[in-house]
């Protein structure tokens, strides 16, 4: 049997790195290249174990792993699958939605400004992409009970979401959803980050706050197959509408 040049089990104690991360990255490599899409079969635990030359064992840890990482789900009686992005997840889900009784209320989003224009150097370079290219900004307002709670601006390249621009092309609440099935963008991951900062001039007057009011801020990059950074977005919301509660075991 030919060895897979990447893994080597013989030479495990050598390894800075345990053998199931590097199954893992294997695995990861193909969802972000695009070979392995949501909701696709992987390969069988004998199969990648004889693929990768590694024990079922060391292939089982790695897809435990996946699976609680959420990149992969379990069916039983069928395999394993490629999970759909859940953000679920997101940091985003620490903004209380809950009324007084603290029932899950829905969250409305209205799209308030959208426009294409040369991008801003320092959003292009998140981007990846030359400055000056045409971007398209979305700006979209998420009310809960008819209250403003959050601001979200979004950048987008615009030769990958043509006419998203025009008024009547309608943004549902499920953003993500339109980009899958429309625009056919395969969302495969995102990252985020937070932090706080002082309320500006534009936030306070779109969510009726004071200036210089506590803001959380979320930024996320969300990325298409091929690790293709396609969505810079920076979510702001009000700091007396967050909370984090996580239980550690």
């Amino acid at each position: 049997m030919t060895k897979n040049p990447n893994i080597d089990e013989s030479a495990n104690h050598r390894q800075v790195q345990p053998l199931y991360q590097k199954v893992e990255e294997h695995i990861k490599h193909q969802i972000e290249q695009g070979e392995l899409t949501p909701g696709d079969l992987i390969l069988s635990e004998p199969r990648l174990s004889k693929e990768l030359d590694v024990s079922i064992g060391t292939v089982k840890k790695a897809l435990d792993n996946l699976v609680w990482q959420g990149l992969l789900y379990r069916h039983q009686g069928k395999g394993t699958f490629v999970s759909s992005i859940d953000f679920n997840n997101s940091l985003f889900r620490f903004f209380s939605y809950a009324d007084a009784a603290g029932h899950e209320v829905r969250i409305r989003k209205s799209t308030t400004d959208r426009w294409l224009g040369k991008g801003p150097k320092e959003i292009c370079e998140k981007l990846e992409v030359a400055e000056g290219t045409e971007l398209l900004f979305i700006e979209r307002i998420g009310s809960i009970d008819n209250t403003p709670t959050f601001i979200e601006n979004s950048w987008w390249i615009a030769e990958l979401v043509p006419d998203l621009e025009k008024e009547e092309t309608h943004i549902p609440d499920l953003f993500y959803a339109l980009i899958v099935d429309h625009y056919k963008i395969p969302i495969v991951r995102a990252e985020e980050t937070l932090t706080a900062e002082a309320c500006d001039k534009h936030t306070a007057e779109k969510l009726n706050m004071k200036i210089d009011s506590p803001v959380v801020v979320l930024n996320r990059s969300t990325f298409t197959s091929g690790s293709k950074i396609v969505e810079v977005r920076t979510t702001r919301g009000r700091a007396d509408q967050f909370s984090y509660k996580r239980e550690i075991r």
